[in-house]
């Protein structure tokens, strides 16, 4: 490997640790003069380097963005020398109204609490806070309501790169279609299975 690849895999590493928070590549690509393919090929090195040597150290792939971060085996380790808190777990509620938004987003919390029935403002207020979803525009419609989307944040809590590595949705009309074949079933009276 020559100096100057040598050179920019340690200036893009310099510059996304000094960072400190996810670093658009754009703004890498326009630092390095570089096109997004090399980039790429650049990000890939610095992120098998780090594996190769294990690390406690990774690079994340966070949609359009990159950050630094510690494996989180070392977690614990770091929360009691640097005295954090350990976050409050999500509420029931809560990742309800976080799914509702990551498949359907951008959303608006009419919508939110159309799909769940009850008023959802405390519970998006708090998703808000920790930095899992936000404020992402409004809808040109009377009223202007604000439009919602995850974050980074939400990408890195649960450890995905894009959201296109969300799980499928279960197929609704397979589960409605088996329901009805039960209903159906002769053994089945009034919801009750026959077992004579």
């Amino acid at each position: 490997m020559n100096d100057d690849v040598i050179n920019i895999k340690n200036t893009v590493e310099a510059i996304i640790f000094a960072g400190g928070e996810p670093m658009e590549r754009t703004r890498l690509m326009d630092a390095l003069g570089c096109t997004p393919e090399k980039l790429a090929v650049i990000l890939d090195e610095i992120k098998s380097d780090y594996e190769e040597r294990g690390s406690a150290v990774t690079l994340l792939y966070l949609g359009s963005k990159v950050q630094f971060a510690t494996k989180p085996q070392y977690a614990e380790a770091i929360r009691n020398v640097l005295d954090m808190k350990r976050n409050q777990p999500l509420s029931p509620a809560a990742f309800e109204v976080l799914a509702i938004v990551a498949y359907n987003q951008p959303v608006t919390k009419a919508f939110v609490e159309q799909v769940r029935g009850v008023d959802c403002s405390g519970v998006m207020n708090t998703l808000c806070q920790r930095n899992l979803i936000e404020e992402c525009g409004r809808l040109d419609l009377p009223g202007r309501p604000l439009i919602y989307c995850t974050t980074t944040d939400f990408l890195k809590c649960f450890c995905m790169s894009s959201l296109a590595e969300l799980p499928e949705i279960p197929d609704v009309k397979a589960a409605a279609t088996a329901l009805e074949n039960i209903k159906n079933d002769e053994s089945v009276i009034d919801g009750q299975i026959s077992i004579l």
